[in-house]
C-alpha cells in the first residue's frame, strides 16, 4: 500500500503541496489528476523520494520514505515528466545500466530484459542512441526502465505524452493488463486517459485534494455525465475560491 499522510511542500510563501492525504492499495490504478501547477508533479516526486516535504509523511509497502529510502524505492518505478534518460546512451546500454542499478542478475536479469522491451516494442532499436530516438520511443524507454525490476507499486507521470493513438492504446492495454496485481498512480492531464485504465480519481488544484472518487462517480455528478465538465467545474471552483482564501 502507499499511505500519504498530511503531506505539505513549501517554496517560500507558496504552498505547492497543502496537506494531502489519501491511500492506494494493490489492484487500484489511481488517477491524479489535476491543471497546470495543481501540485501533481510535485506530490508525485515527493513520494517517489525525489523531493523532501516539507512535512507530512509517505510509506511504500510498509517502508518509511525518510527512515528507509532505499527499501521503499526499491518497491517502486517511477516514469517521471519528460522521461529524462541518458541521451548519449543506445537503448540497450541504457537499459542494461538500469539493471545494474537495480541489481538484477543471471536469469532474472535476462527475463526482465526480454519482458520489457517485447512489451515496449524496442526491439528495432536496442542499438540507436537514445536522443536520435522519436518522443515516442523515448517515451516508451523511459515505461521500460521503470518496469524492468517488475516493482509492486508504479509511479507513471504523464505515461502517454508524445504517442500516437495506437501506441496511447498499447500503453493503456499494458496498464490494465499490470493492474490486478500492483498499485499504479497515473498522474496526467488527459481525462479520456482516466476513464481507460483508472478505477479511481483525485482532483488536485491548489495544492488540496478536491474529490477522490471512481470516474463514474465524477462523472455522474454532471448533468451531461461527462468526467472533463466535472473536472473544469470542480477545478474552477477552486480558482476562484483561491484569491478569497489569501485575503482571508
Amino acid at each position: 500500500m502507499i499511505e500519504i499522510n498530511h503531506l505539505s511542500k513549501r517554496y517560500g510563501a507558496l504552498k505547492a503541496v497543502d496537506d494531502v492525504s489519501f491511500k492506494v492499495g494493490p489492484g487500484e490504478v489511481l488517477g491524479f489528476l489535476g491543471p497546470n501547477g495543481a501540485g501533481k508533479t510535485t506530490t508525485m516526486r515527493i513520494v517517489t523520494g525525489f523531493l523532501a516535504p516539507t512535512s507530512g509523511s509517505v510509506r511504500v509497502c510498509g517502508h518509511d520514505l525518510e527512515r528507509e529510502p532505499l527499501a521503499a524505492k526499491a518497491c517502486m518505478g517511477y516514469l517521471p515528466e519528460g522521461a529524462p534518460i541518458y541521451g548519449e546512451m543506445s537503448v540497450r546500454a541504457f537499459l542494461d545500466f538500469i539493471a545494474d542499478v537495480r541489481g538484477l542478475r543471471g536469469e532474472r536479469r535476462r527475463v526482465r530484459l526480454d519482458d520489457v522491451i517485447e512489451r515496449l516494442g524496442l526491439q528495432g532499436v536496442l542499438e540507436q542512441v537514445v536522443e536520435t530516438l522519436s518522443k515516442g520511443f523515448k517515451r516508451r524507454v523511459g515505461l521500460a526502465q521503470a518496469l524492468l525490476h517488475d516493482p509492486q507499486v508504479l509511479i507513471l507521470d504523464e505515461p502517454t505524452d508524445g504517442l500516437d493513438p495506437n501506441q496511447k492504446h498499447e500503453v493503456r492495454a499494458l496498464i490494465n493488463a499490470m493492474a490486478k496485481d500492483k498499485i499504479i498512480v497515473i498522474s496526467t492531464h488527459i481525462l479520456e486517459e482516466v476513464d481507460a485504465v483508472c478505477s479511481r480519481a483525485i482532483i488536485i488544484a491548489g495544492g488540496r485534494v478536491l474529490a477522490d472518487e471512481s470516474p463514474q462517480a465524477l462523472a455522474a455528478r454532471s448533468p451531461t455525465h461527462r468526467l472533463d465538465d466535472v473536472f473544469r467545474a470542480i477545478t474552477l471552483g477552486a480558482r476562484l475560491a483561491a484569491p478569497d482564501a489569501a485575503h482571508g
